[in-house]
């Protein structure tokens, strides 16, 4: 049976606490590729770390760091700001890396205490409390100091096996998300890689010039030509044509919303905070309205939309699409002002794939940050989007393109689903499983922090618990 459980102060079981530190010359100095990753706030998640918005350094600039070296298995800790309190554990693949003074390192004695149950303790809805009351108590910013973290208490079972064993059971809920992410990523690069070689490179038809396999099916590459010719866009294949955006459809502004009307009971609202850039959109940040809109203010899952404004100048946002996802069965949305709804003109419906890959494209997104405006707020008129040009493929090899990605996109939704799922199934168990009132079997010394076969036995203990 589960052994004794145990107050363990941080100071006394951590052989490093402390916070980074920004190199000299500051943002100027941080590279998108480099020698040296440097993690701030803003890759700090309670769900995990996320990788977008990592920034790099040189060897010369990292050295000047060298006394916040990241090591594997570390917790990191937001302490300023506010994302003050956020928490998770550096994933293997950014080291080496370093911190900057937003983000504290802590790094347990792992033969006291398990650095991933650590993690999951300090997301804990109890712990984090804590913190956000410790941290707002300052009279300027929210900040946690080093002493506040030596102080925490952290509840935990005596016996470093079921410490690790917690912290597997949760990790492992963990690791199915991020294999579900790392899934899409990849679905999705292929979807895009697709995209460039029909209606980009013309590599279908580059091969038959050739004289090449084109490695289609027959019945595919016999749609395409077997040679180019001359149009206003260059060099495009033989019988295709231009079609300018605003020949397939129009676009809708959003409903300008009023912040009072925002509830949990509403009907849902697509707006600028579910655009992650890059054709990423993100379901939890849907609100739910109930005051008045339109007609024109709905959108449907499976509808193209766009953001129309920036808040940020790194301009990663303005005029990303997203394709709205089906949401707890859901069948209409509204959309902020923030945000444009395709409306495609009779028939062109087909296209609206197309057109997605199309807006994901390096020249759309150089396009659309050359004609944004404002200088806080950046706004895509309309005109960026509707005038652009692009090759016009016949429709069937449109078709046949619609039929190639729509089961990846499909996909890419349902292992979404599926993560939600489970974070919703891990944020229940944390506060039962990190202060005891679910108790597992501990992990033999020397378990790895992965998969492994104590998952099936530490499962069946809870649903025993539970019984109980």
């Amino acid at each position: 049976m589960a052994g004794e459980w145990t107050t363990f102060r941080l100071g006394d079981v951590c052989s490093k606490i402390g916070s980074g530190a920004t190199p000299r010359g500051g943002s100027s100095v941080y590279l998108e590729q480099g020698d040296m990753a440097l993690i701030r706030s803003q890759n700090i998640y309670n769900d995990g770390f996320h990788h977008h918005g990592i920034t790099y350094l040189t060897e010369e600039h990292a050295a000047e760091l060298a006394n916040v070296e990241v090591a594997e298995h570390d917790v990191l800790l937001n302490i300023t700001g506010d994302s003050i309190a956020r928490a998770c554990q550096v994933d293997a693949d950014v080291l080496p890396a370093r911190v900057n003074q937003h983000v504290a390192i802590i790094r347990p004695d792992p033969a006291v205490l398990c650095p991933r149950f650590l993690r999951y303790f300090l997301v804990s809805p109890a712990m984090q409390a804590e913190m956000l009351s410790l941290g707002g108590a300052g009279a300027t910013r929210n900040a946690l100091t080093k002493g506040m973290i030596e102080s925490f208490e952290v509840l935990a079972p005596a016996d470093i096996g079921e410490q690790r064993a917690i912290a597997h059971i949760l990790g492992t809920l963990d690791d199915k998300i991020e294999l579900n992410r790392r899934l899409n990523e990849t679905l999705e690069a292929m979807a895009r890689a697709l995209f460039k070689s029909w209606f980009v490179d013309f590599d279908p038809v580059r091969a038959k010039c050739q004289g090449r396999d084109s490695g289609l099916p027959k019945h595919i590459a016999d749609l395409f030509p077997d040679s180019f010719g001359d149009s206003e866009l260059g060099e495009i294949p033989k019988g295709w044509g231009a079609h300018r955006l605003g020949d397939l459809l129009s676009l809708d502004k959003g409903l300008s919303y009023k912040g009072q009307f925002l509830t949990e009971l509403g009907m849902p609202m697509v707006n600028l905070g579910c655009f992650l850039g890059r054709g990423q959109f993100a379901k939890h940040a849907i609100k739910n309205y109930s005051g008045e809109y339109r007609a024109r203010h709905v959108v449907r899952p499976r509808d193209l939309v766009l953001a129309n404004t920036d808040i940020t100048q790194k301009r990663e946002v303005i005029g990303s699409p997203a394709l709205v996802p089906p949401q707890g069965g859901a069948a209409e949305f509204l959309f902020s002002h923030h945000v444009y709804a395709t409306r495609f003109h009779e028939g062109a419906e087909p296209w609206k794939l197309f057109v997605h890959f199309l807006l994901l494209q390096e020249a759309f997104r150089e396009r659309a940050t050359g004609f944004a405006t404002g200088t806080t707020v950046l706004a895509l008129p309309r005109d960026a989007v509707l005038e652009l040009r692009c090759p016009a493929a016949p429709l069937q090899v449109v078709q046949a393109f619609d039929g190639a990605v729509l089961p990846a996109v499909e996909r890419q939704w349902n292992l979404s689903d599926e993560s939600q799922t489970l974070a919703a199934l891990r944020d229940t168990l944390v506060p039962k499983l990190v202060f005891g009132e679910l108790r597992v079997r501990p992990q033999p010394p020397g378990a790895g922090l992965g998969i492994s076969r104590e998952e099936t036995s530490c499962s069946q203990e809870i649903d025993r618990q539970n019984t109980t």
